[in-house]
């Protein structure tokens, strides 16, 4: 612990997940004294999972979004191994690459295309990435070839890494140059006082701003100063087999479903997505059903044990991309959240933008328009829950 809460703090978040640590570490980077303040325990929310798939969006219909995307993607191997050179901890990132089938002779064509996209979207000429189509049966033995009867993609920008162990050396550093209380809910801030009101805590803590980051509960909070609600909880679930012998093997992404090796030795297999759900708690059906539709398209997974079964409430905002930035009517209230499936590729780099804002500086690669504030309030949002 490298600070006392009785100390007014330069920045206070509220969650201690991907986003919310990832700002804490840009933060103390950049010199700011920081408290990240979590209502229960690290990662107990989705960033707690267990998948770790970091893939790009398909070169196709380039976009601002997809451009902060890739970016991102290009320089997390970079952060990540500082990060684990500043804690001695591993991540467990791996440039893993990644398989689709291709089950129709329209997806063949399509993706024929989107291979030469790539070449201008992804510039392979400058970071050696590649989006090729090979023939019917390549990599079959990872891949079962009836699967894939009209060939498969295989590209080498994705990767991978244990969404645990990222999270651990992001607590550690936060830790060691910063304060983490868990076990207590922000409740309120007063943007004139400066006090951040805590629920689980007797005394209330001093911060010049405040960053929501605790995942989907973050939308309740943003109602309570906003009036507004922008976002909604979706349930995935994940599980985790033995997978001695695969972690060198690239991730799959097949029947709506990634199976992604991991360094561990373990195979991890998901998710699904319930935007209806009666509790966060992993079910045994859907348990059988990852594994069924799993193994229906990678036979070597039949057989391997379960080790380990997750579910957990990701946030999505109502106009599907993250909400980044100060919240409309405040001058030190911001929010970080709503990154969905997408979260922990783009973590660093939508601390670094945010950090950037809240010092006034001009971030390297700016955050898409429709990730800030004004495309998710008032007569934006309000399109958005007439299409909901």
């Amino acid at each position: 612990m490298a600070s006392s809460t009785d100390q007014p703090f330069d920045l206070a978040i509220a969650g201690a997940g991907i986003f919310g640590l990832s700002i804490a570490h840009a933060a103390i980077k950049a010199g700011l004294n920081v408290v990240v303040l979590e209502a229960k325990t690290v990662g107990a929310g989705s960033s707690g999972g267990l998948l770790g798939a970091l893939m790009p969006h398909m070169p196709a219909r380039w976009n601002p979004k997809k451009e902060f995307q890739f970016q991102a993607l290009l320089k997390l191997e970079n952060h990540i191994r500082k990060l684990e050179a500043e804690t001695g901890l591993t991540c467990g990132y791996r440039r893993c690459g990644r398989i689709l089938p291709l089950t129709t002779a329209d997806k063949l064509e399509h993706h024929l295309e989107r291979a030469e996209e790539s070449k201008l979207r992804w510039h392979p000429e400058n970071t050696g990435f590649s989006y090729a189509v090979e023939p019917s049966g390549s990599r079959s033995d990872w891949l079962y070839a009836a699967s894939a009867p009209y060939g498969i993609v295989y590209e080498t920008l994705a990767a991978r890494a244990s969404p645990r162990g990222y999270l651990k050396a992001l607590r550690s550093f936060v830790q060691d140059n910063g304060h983490l209380e868990e076990g207590v809910s922000v409740v309120g801030f007063d943007e004139d006082t400066s006090e951040v009101t805590l629920e689980g805590r007797l005394s209330a803590v001093s911060a010049k701003r405040l960053v929501l980051s605790g995942g989907f509960s973050a939308f309740d909070l943003i109602k309570q100063f906003t009036g507004e609600s922008v976002g909604r909880g979706e349930k995935g679930q994940a599980l985790s087999l033995e997978g001695k012998g695969l972690e060198d093997k690239p991730a799959i992404y097949c029947d709506g479903l990634y199976v992604v090796p991991h360094e561990d030795g373990t195979v991890a297999i998901g998710s699904t997505s319930d935007r209806d759900f009666q509790d966060t708690a992993p079910s045994s059906e859907r348990t059988t059903e990852l594994l069924q539709r799993a193994t229906a398209f990678c036979p070597q997974l039949q057989g391997r044990a379960v080790l380990t079964e997750w579910a957990g409430i990701r946030p999505r905002c109502n106009k599907r991309d993250p909400l980044i930035g100060k919240l409309p009517g405040f001058n030190k209230i911001y929010a970080a959240t709503g990154g969905f499936k997408i979260s922990f590729g783009i973590a660093h780099l939508v601390a670094d933008c945010l950090i950037a804002e809240i010092l006034g500086q001009t971030p390297q690669h700016p955050l898409p328009e429709t990730f800030r504030p004004d495309h998710h309030f008032g007569r934006n949002r309000l399109d958005a829950d007439s299409r909901a």
